[in-house]
C-alpha cells in the first residue's frame, strides 16, 4: 500500500513562482515570521495529495514530504531564469 501525504499548497503575491506547501489548510504556525513576511500573505492555490508515485513539476516529491513531516512546510523557490538561455550568448 502506498502511503499518502495531503498537502495545502499557496502561492506567494510578492514573489513570482514562490510557492509553500503546509501539512494542514491554514497550517502556517511551524512557518518562521520572516520568511512568511517575505513570501506575503499566502494565496491558496490547491490541495494535493502527495505520494513518492506521484510527480511535481518542479520539486522532488519525496523532499517535500520530509519537509512537511521533519519541519511542517516546503518552500519551493522560482527557477533560476537565465535571459542568455533564451536569447543565446550575445556578447
Amino acid at each position: 500500500m502506498i502511503e499518502t501525504f495531503p498537502c495545502w499548497i499557496y502561492k506567494s503575491p510578492i514573489k513570482n513562482e514562490m510557492y509553500l506547501y503546509v501539512a494542514e489548510e491554514d497550517g502556517f504556525g511551524p512557518v518562521p515570521e520572516s520568511l512568511l513576511r517575505y513570501f506575503g500573505e499566502p494565496v491558496f492555490v490547491m490541495e494535493l495529495t502527495l505520494h513518492t508515485q506521484r510527480k511535481l513539476a518542479r520539486e522532488d516529491v519525496a523532499k517535500v514530504m520530509t519537509n512537511l513531516t521533519d519541519q511542517g512546510f516546503h518552500l519551493q523557490m522560482p527557477p533560476d531564469l537565465k535571459p542568455n538561455m533564451y536569447y543565446g550568448n550575445q556578447a
